[in-house]
């Protein structure tokens, strides 16, 4: 068995592995360079016009493809819902008091579960404070 048809075998696996976990095309197109390679290995090419394809194969559709891709890449990404909400002000519409487990707020028109970020500090109903963090469904606030 020619030993070129298991190196591109195992760079062309490799490749779509990688591919698979990262979900970002970092490899797709070494894999298909490693499959004209291994096309070539399986009908006798020698090992140079191999490595010339799959650098030629690669290197082709990195520099056609990649510049499209970036044009239909997302770029003005929203922050999520949690993200949106740190650092915004809040009014307490419940009492919060990490000791008692009670607390709640309101953020935007939304009530949500709250705690201090602070052990032992007590925000009144009423209170204006800063949203510092979410976890779950649970914002963590600070007195401003």
């Amino acid at each position: 068995m020619n030993i070129w048809l298991l190196i591109w075998s195992v760079v062309l696996v490799i490749a779509v592995i990688a591919e698979s976990l990262t979900l970002q095309l970092v490899t797709i197109w070494f894999a298909a360079g490693a499959l004209v390679a291994l096309l070539m290995a399986w009908i006798g090419c020698s090992v140079l016009s191999q490595m010339i394809m799959f650098t030629a194969v690669s290197a082709l559709l990195l520099c056609v493809t990649r510049p499209l891709l970036k044009k239909l890449q997302v770029k003005n990404i929203l922050p999520t819902n949690t993200e949106a909400e740190i650092g915004r002000l809040a009014v307490v519409t419940e009492q919060i008091s990490n000791a008692d487990d009670t607390g709640r707020v309101r953020i935007g028109g939304v009530n949500w579960k709250a705690r201090t970020s602070q052990d032992g500090m007590i925000c009144q109903s009423g209170e204006t404070v800063r949203v510092e963090r979410i976890a779950g469904t649970t914002a963590y606030v600070r007195k401003i």
